[in-house]
Formats: structure tokens, C-alpha cells, sequence
């Protein structure tokens, strides 16, 4: 009788490394920023669509923007603005 080994094998999945380089809709989400009083950046982009939370926050993540104030209308909402580090970047492009 043959014995088979039917135990699954655990596989690791390659997953890119967290760059200090902004993907393309963050960097259009922190450039508008720096035409806005105070480095407010937007919650909609120019169509009208709201900018994803996942590219706010990862911006966030990286100390390029911070959360300005609580919105008390819609609290899900992330209003942020430029931080000094997100100002430098923006301008080196």
C-alpha cells in the first residue's frame, strides 16, 4: 500500500515593499494640495469622484499628509493636509 501525503503547503506570497516612492494617484492627490490655503488636499478628484481612502491613507502612512480636523457632517470622510515632508516631495518633482 502506497502512503500519500496529502498536507497543503503553505506558500508565501511576494509582496512589493513599501516605497518611499507615491504611485501615481497619490502624487495627483498631494499636488493639489499645494494650491489650497494651509495645504488642504481634496476629497474629490477633478471628475468628481472621491479620492479612495486606501491612497489617503497610504499617503498618511508615509507622513505625507495628516489629518486637518474631524469632519462632524460626514466623519468617514478624511480631510487632510500637506505635511512639510509631502510639501518636499511634491516640489522635487
Amino acid at each position: 500500500m502506497e502512503v500519500v501525503d496529502n498536507t497543503i503547503e503553505k506558500r508565501t506570497v511576494a509582496r512589493p515593499e513599501k516605497t518611499n516612492k507615491p504611485s501615481l494617484a497619490q502624487m495627483r492627490y498631494l499636488e493639489r494640495g499645494l494650491s489650497q490655503p494651509g495645504g488642504k488636499l481634496p476629497l474629490f478628484d477633478h471628475d468628481g469622484q472621491r479620492i479612495k481612502a486606501q491612497t489617503i491613507r497610504a499617503c498618511m502612512d508615509h507622513g505625507w499628509c495628516e489629518p486637518w480636523y474631524a469632519n462632524p457632517i460626514k466623519p468617514d470622510w478624511l480631510v487632510c493636509k500637506l505635511t512639510p515632508s509631502g510639501i518636499s516631495l511634491v516640489q522635487s518633482k
